[in-house]
């Protein structure tokens, strides 16, 4: 069985636990109460330990959280030197939300990466089937790394 680590992060209210919750099958249950996780940077190394992949989760709603994005993405992804296919940016409409998916403007390098809305009133089906076809990207990457990894060993 291949094993992967995948991180959520995001801004605080952006819908990270109610979303992995939602993909993990754990729960259904989609009304906020906050995580009392780890919000101290100086455990974010710990954290990122053989990661794998990283899912910002972020509410377009919130203007803060758009501007949060890069910062998120310097402290997650660029240290763990993930390809932009180990990333997913999810663009989380909370429930009762009035906003559209228009297309956001998203500075370099957030634009390379595949972004998805995610709304799980209207169409909570989309973002689990775009969320399995990132897992078998993930899961292609770490057979390639393993790949790689025993080739060396051997020559």
């Amino acid at each position: 069985m291949l094993k992967a680590k995948i991180l959520f992060v995001g801004p605080c209210e952006s819908g990270k636990t109610v979303l992995a919750n939602f993909l993990s099958e754990s729960s259904d249950i989609t009304e906020y109460n906050p995580t009392q996780g780890v919000r101290f940077e100086s455990c974010w190394p710990a954290l990122m330990k053989d990661a794998q992949g990283v899912v910002i989760v972020f509410n377009a709603d919130v203007p803060s959280h758009l501007k949060e994005l890069e910062m998120w993405h310097s402290c997650f992804v660029q240290p763990l030197l993930l390809q932009d296919a180990q990333c997913l940016l999810i663009a989380h409409h909370k429930p009762g939300s009035a906003a559209g998916r228009g297309s956001l403007s998203l500075a370099p390098p957030l634009n390379k990466l595949k972004l998805v809305h995610s709304n799980l009133e209207e169409d909570p089906e989309e973002i689990r089937a775009e969320f399995v076809k990132y897992l078998k990207g993930i899961a292609s990457s770490v057979s390639e790394s393993r790949d790689r990894e025993e080739m060396s060993i051997i020559t």
